[in-house]
């Protein structure tokens, strides 16, 4: 039993750690090499990973243009972002400027031998067998590739949802102890009290041979 529980915990910090990690903005600094958009056809497992399509589209399509940023880092390796609006949608971002976006990379694109470090802001991850894409959602221009971005939003977020998270197993554990152990408590006691009696009935009528 106790390997089911752990196994079972386990599991639940897994998809909880992997649902933060895609949702939750992160930040690279690279240079913009190029920008383009591509057709994409939707449908399959992975369309998850995709948002509804841009913002007042009356419903979402089969198949769609969408906008891509591709980036270097100081490394040399390639990082390619889609860019699509999250509108009301999931993740809460509420991002409606993709072309706006699209036109600032755009303009920002460089070469190795001049290179122009941004940030980019985004979410979700880069999975070459799986064809998703993080997802852009904002750049700013940084000195160098060195720069060191701390993650403020980070931080705070997952510091209330630790708070948080304490003090729901808090109040479950005062519930708990207050509410639920006492009747299990009952319960036990009157189960101890009906085999001490089904015990002495035994004893009595059969000269203590059970």
């Amino acid at each position: 039993m106790a390997y089911i529980k752990w196994t079972f915990r386990i599991f639940l910090i897994l998809l909880v750690g992997g649902f933060l990690h895609y949702t939750l903005p992160q930040r690279d600094i690279v240079r913009i090499v190029n920008t383009y958009e591509e057709r994409q056809d939707f449908g399959g497992w992975n369309s998850i990973f995709w948002s509804g399509g841009s913002a007042g589209t009356a419903e979402t399509p089969v198949n769609r243009d969408v906008l891509f940023i591709s980036t270097k880092t100081a490394d040399d390796d390639t990082i390619v972002y889609r860019n699509e609006d999250t509108g009301w949608g999931w993740p809460p971002y509420f991002k409606f400027d993709t072309a706006d976006l699209q036109a600032e990379a755009a303009d920002t694109a460089s070469t190795g031998d001049a290179p122009r470090w941004v940030a980019i802001r985004h979410y979700g991850w880069r999975n070459t067998w799986l064809s998703i894409f993080p997802n852009a959602l904002s750049m700013r221009p940084v000195p160098g590739p060195d720069t060191r971005l701390i993650p403020w939003f980070n931080i705070v977020f997952l510091s209330l949802l630790t708070i948080l998270c304490l003090t729901i197993w808090r109040l479950w554990r005062n519930f708990r102890q207050a509410r639920i152990d006492p009747v299990f408590d009952e319960i036990d006691e009157t189960a101890d009290e009906a085999r001490g009696a089904v015990s002495r009935f035994f004893r009595k009528w059969f000269g203590g041979r059970t």
